[in-house]
């Protein structure tokens, strides 16, 4: 794959993009929402194309070439045999968050969720009645863990599932298989679910790194979980919802189905056209894609090591940063960042004061922009 692919510019200011818009008229830079300024994979959007030669675009039922193509992803790429009755088609994984923690209504009364988490996460609780308990990540040296020890403390026959996220947003942590089996192991001992998204699974930037979805360790694991994928977040299209749900016991999968009754309208059939071009992907498309993001994480760390008052950690997954700017003592960063030119999403929302997440899935020269802007933005508000 040509570097020239992803490196040029492609204009969405006029699109009605929402990454874009949201400071039309104003000379801010985005860098917040997880929509990348990489062109789409063109396979998905001939697919897409191929699909529109067909004169009607009606309600669709899921597509029996969408249902072998993701569970030919799933053996290929994580060597994960599942059955084809465990799968659940649905509009995205946030809605699918919301459908589990519906389903479990009844099966306790919390939810824990490890922070800083995607934003959807910790308005969960509120969607669902359930109460949302915190458990703070560790920074340890260059990484973040979860924190066993606190959630040995917090899950009990009260928890009814613990939400869980895999490359982690918005540190882009890729957890490795001793991490999930001592997840898997509280999960089983007390009976509760764990609800693992995995959206950016395919987006795998450290090499040593490989993901693993927690519910392929085991059988056990398998029956007390609900795993969610889409491609619309590796493959950039995230316009045209599609995700699945992979719930292999038969009693958590009905109770999903029913909570998801009247909130899941029909996917569109551009969506699973797109979708299966993506799982039946074998070019070296996301390689590549994954390749230049790695360059740009290089980049923009490399870039940070000489900011002062701003530190981060190595991103393994994910085109995300996490950005720790509590040594500016800033009352509001996201307000002065973007002041200086920076459309940067707030700690605040993830669960975490004083932090900004940078999404660097863009072209190296509109990422060099952000960091002259970022540099200069730090250089001033340090002096202030």
């Amino acid at each position: 794959m040509d570097i020239d692919t992803f490196e040029r510019y492609i204009e969405r200011r006029g699109t009605s993009s929402e990454k874009w818009e949201k400071y039309a008229g104003r000379d801010v830079l985005p860098f917040w929402v997880a929509d990348m300024d990489l062109p789409t994979a063109p396979f998905v959007i001939d697919a897409a194309r191929q699909r529109l030669d067909h004169p009607i675009l009606g309600y669709t039922a899921t597509p029996p070439a969408v249902v072998e193509a993701f569970v030919g992803w799933l053996q290929r790429r994580y060597g994960w045999q599942v059955d084809e009755q465990w799968l659940v088609w649905i509009p995205g994984v946030v809605p699918g968050l919301n459908f589990a923690a519906r389903a479990l209504v009844g099966q306790g009364e919390e939810l824990i969720i490890p922070v800083p988490v995607y934003p959807p996460f910790l308005k969960v609780p509120g969607t669902s009645g359930l109460r949302g308990v915190v458990s703070p990540l560790l920074r340890d040296g260059p990484l973040w863990r979860m924190d066993f020890d606190a959630l040995r403390q917090q899950i009990s026959s009260q928890t009814a599932a613990v939400l869980f996220c895999n490359p982690q947003n918005p540190t882009g942590r890729m957890y490795d298989r001793a991490e999930l089996a001592q997840l898997a192991q509280l999960v089983v001992a007390n009976d509760t679910v764990v609800v693992s998204d995995e959206i950016h699974c395919p987006l795998v930037l450290d090499r040593r790194c490989r993901h693993m979805p927690i519910a392929s360790l085991d059988a056990a694991i398998a029956a007390h979980s609900i795993s969610l994928f889409a491609p619309t977040k590796a493959y950039n299209f995230p316009g045209l919802g599609c995700a699945v749900a992979v719930i292999p016991d038969t009693c958590l999968r009905e109770r999903f189905l029913n909570a998801s009754v009247g909130f899941a309208s029909s996917l569109s059939p551009l969506a699973y056209a797109a979708a299966a071009a993506a799982f039946n992907d074998v070019s070296n498309w996301l390689d590549a894609q994954n390749a230049y993001l790695a360059g740009n994480a290089a980049r923009l760390l490399a870039a940070l090591d000489d900011i002062e008052g701003i530190e981060t950690t190595p991103v393994q997954g994910t085109y995300l940063a996490w950005l720790d700017l509590s040594a500016l003592r800033l009352a509001d960063p996201a307000a002065c960042f973007e002041a200086h030119g920076l459309g940067l999403s707030d700690g605040v929302e993830f669960g975490a004061p004083g932090f900004l997440r940078f999404n660097f899935g863009c072209p190296r020269s509109l990422l060099e922009q952000g960091i002259h802007r970022l540099r200069q933005a730090a250089s001033e508000l340090a002096d202030s």
